[in-house]
């Protein structure tokens, strides 16, 4: 057996382990699910109808889809800190089994996790008001890069989990940082209507482009009103939400695997 299938075999398996830890404790998908379907009904119902009303809930979908999944990583975070605080990675590397597996099958069992997410918040949009508009390779083309940017997001989420010393500083580290990248972007409201600096982040940053890229693809507005925007990254989003998540997967990947070969080799 070559070390490439040892190593998928071996991740499989470590990401058959990590799901059947959430089949025993289901309640650990409450978050990936109820939070998202309350931001929703939050942002559809209740300040929607100041932002654009039906027209709103079309642009918003898209945005919840990419914050769900980039909140997602939380649980890689949270996940890989507590096999480290229960002594679990300790048992992984007393076993004849690639140092790979432990990373790639967390981020592998994560991005079945957002999968089915997905699926619960486009039933969910789908009750709102929402629908892909686009084709259907396009529409296919679209849940391929959200899923590719929840990959990618979850070795962010493995590198900052290596990190933490204890589950509880995992649990603030893994949202802390969320809050701003995820906000300052157009998953909600146009960049274009941000202040200078702020409006120059928001354009570049990888949740407005990977959201815009959706909007494009599933055939929803790009914007509830004003102008279109008028930036390369806005222009170009497919290609740039494509290239910005194997951008982070290039960094991460390496970073990850370089920081829990230090943890594993305490």
């Amino acid at each position: 057996m070559t070390a490439l299938a040892a190593s998928m075999r071996d991740s499989s398996v470590v990401a058959w382990r990590n799901l059947m830890n959430i089949r025993r404790n289901p309640d650990m998908l409450l978050s990936s699910t109820a939070q998202p379907i309350m931001f929703v009904l939050l942002f559809a119902y209740v300040f929607g109808g100041s932002l654009g009303g039906e027209a709103y809930r079309e642009f918003l979908i898209a945005g919840i889809f990419v914050q769900t999944v980039a909140f997602n990583s939380a649980f890689t975070v949270i996940g890989l800190a507590n096999d480290l605080n229960k002594g679990i990675v300790d048992r992984f590397r007393s076993l004849p089994m690639s140092r790979v597996a432990v990373l790639l099958g967390r981020t592998s069992s994560d991005l079945v996790v957002s999968v089915l997410t997905v699926v619960i918040m486009s039933l969910c949009g789908l009750v709102v008001g929402w629908r892909i508009r686009g084709g259907l390779l396009d529409a296919l083309l679209a849940f391929g890069i959200l899923l590719l940017f929840s990959f990618a997001m979850s070795w962010v989420g493995a590198f900052i989990g290596l990190l933490a010393r204890s589950v509880e500083v995992a649990q603030s580290a893994g949202l802390l940082w969320l809050f701003p990248v995820t906000f300052v972007s157009s998953a909600f409201v146009p960049a274009e209507s941000m202040p200078g600096p702020l409006r120059v982040f928001a354009e570049w940053n990888p949740i407005t482009v990977t959201a815009d890229a959706l909007r494009q693809l599933y055939g929803n507005p790009l914007r509830v009103t004003g102008p279109l925007p008028d930036s390369w990254p806005a222009q170009h989003a497919v290609l740039y939400s494509i290239v910005s998540a194997l951008v982070v997967l290039a960094v991460f990947m390496p970073l990850a695997v370089a920081r829990y070969r230090r943890v594993a080799s305490r």
